[in-house]
């Protein structure tokens, strides 16, 4: 377990006024409640407290505060910031026993890759942490959550997870922790069917081959006789191979595709 030592000393004065010159000195105001005792009003220094939870339990760090020769093991469970700066304003210790068990929230860190993770779903923590009840010296550093055996769509719950060695999980209901959600699927949009020509309901674009007008088409009825795609006008004979064009008519058109 991972234990420093902070110096504090004690304060007298309470106010806004005090704390205000107390910051101006360096030092924050902090309050050490717990223990069967009244509350103790106390100054520290923030830069020192920093660097004493500054380990692998993080707040969960027991703390040696020296206050006025006695020593006392504390917490460090609440504090204050300024919103701008993200100073620290205030501090808040519980002073807790050796031999008699707390509880604290501690991390939750997955074990392994989830089966369901392979089959291609997601692996989600539904909570970062566990509320636990432990001694002092035997708070872990994180729960460890083995996730190898679930399955896409499936779960697991809080009373399914062994707490370490002189550890207790302190629960009311029983949560889900990590799950693995189904994927997502991917919106297929239909394509649109083409249009066929000649079929009923269907209207080919104008100059599409087969429309109306079109070369080779059939002549829309009540179409003027001589205009293009018109059927010939009776008794009209269809102009001999190699003959001379009519005057005024644009050349014809070699052979082979025409513009798209």
């Amino acid at each position: 377990m991972s234990q420093n030592v902070l110096n504090a000393e004690k304060r007298d004065s309470r106010g806004k006024g005090p704390a205000r010159r107390l910051r101006e000195k360096g030092l924050i105001p902090a309050v050490v409640y717990g223990g069967g005792a009244s509350p103790a009003h106390v100054a520290v220094d923030p830069a020192l407290l920093l660097e004493a939870i500054d380990t692998p339990h993080k707040f969960n760090t027991i703390l040696v505060l020296k206050l006025d020769g006695v020593d006392k093991h504390v917490l460090f469970k609440d504090y204050e910031v300024d919103p701008v700066s993200r100073r620290l304003l205030h501090a808040d210790f519980l002073e807790v026993r050796m031999d008699k068990p707390v509880r604290v929230h501690v991390p939750v860190e997955t074990v392994g890759r989830a089966v369901g993770q392979v089959d291609g779903g997601i692996l989600s923590l539904a909570t970062h942490d566990i509320l636990v009840e432990a001694l002092p010296d035997r708070i872990p550093v994180k729960i460890e959550v083995d996730v190898t055996e679930i399955k896409i769509g499936h779960s697991l719950h809080i009373s399914e997870i062994k707490a370490p060695e002189g550890c207790k999980f302190r629960y009311t209901t029983d949560y889900v922790v990590v799950f693995v959600a189904v994927p997502e699927k991917e919106e297929v949009v239909a394509p649109v069917a083409a249009a066929v020509p000649g079929a009923e309901g269907v209207v080919a674009a104008p100059g599409a081959p087969g429309a109306p007008g079109a070369p080779g088409a059939p002549g829309a009825p009540g179409a003027a006789p001589g205009a293009p795609g018109a059927p010939a006008a009776p008794g009209a004979a269809a102009p001999a191979a190699g003959a001379a064009p009519a005057p005024g008519a644009p050349p014809a058109r070699p052979a082979g595709k025409g513009k798209k």
